[in-house]
């Protein structure tokens, strides 16, 4: 593969797929910064895969794949590392939290307590993928995806009942 056709496989990726990223990146990272970090981070990878990219999947599940590899591997690394964002700290004590959907931030936020596996299939979930490409990018049986998102359903279903709704 020419470098050209690397460059342009690379940047269709991107463009197309750049929300399906940043979903995946904002569940695992939770500061500005290291939404950015971490980003930058599935993005080498990519750039690192396209020649490996075989065409034996869809394009999604492929990067689907490489993007949660990535941020497994990530937040796997962050954990060792005890940071404090001082930047976020600071604008929000000048300026107070900004507005965010608070439904959305509570999804994410039950979202990331999940272990890795069960992260990456809600994930998918919401972006709706099959469970037979769940499967695929994960490595576990059909059975399996369906019987872990069942659980995870029912969790988050439990969950919503103990919240203010107004509140949240």
């Amino acid at each position: 593969m020419g470098e050209a056709d690397r460059r342009r496989i690379f940047q269709t990726w991107l463009d197309q797929h750049r929300g399906l990223i940043f979903k995946i990146v904002r569940a695992y990272a939770h500061t500005e910064m290291d939404r950015d970090d971490l980003f930058q981070e599935v993005a080498v990878q990519l750039w690192r895969s396209v020649p490996s990219f075989k065409g034996e999947s869809k394009e999604t599940t492929w990067i689907y794949r490489v993007a949660l590899n990535t941020a497994m591997r990530w937040l796997h690394v962050e954990k060792r590392r005890d940071r404090i964002d001082l930047q976020e700290a600071h604008l929000v004590l000048q300026h107070g939290p900004s507005p965010v959907d608070q439904q959305l931030a509570w999804l994410y936020a039950e979202i990331a307590q999940l272990d890795d596996i069960d992260r990456s299939l809600a994930l998918m979930l919401l972006d709706d993928f099959s469970y037979k490409e769940m499967s695929g990018v994960l490595g576990i049986t059909e059975s399996n995806v369906g019987v872990r998102i069942h659980r995870i359903k029912k969790y988050l279903i439990s969950k919503s009942k103990t919240v203010d709704r107004y509140g949240v």
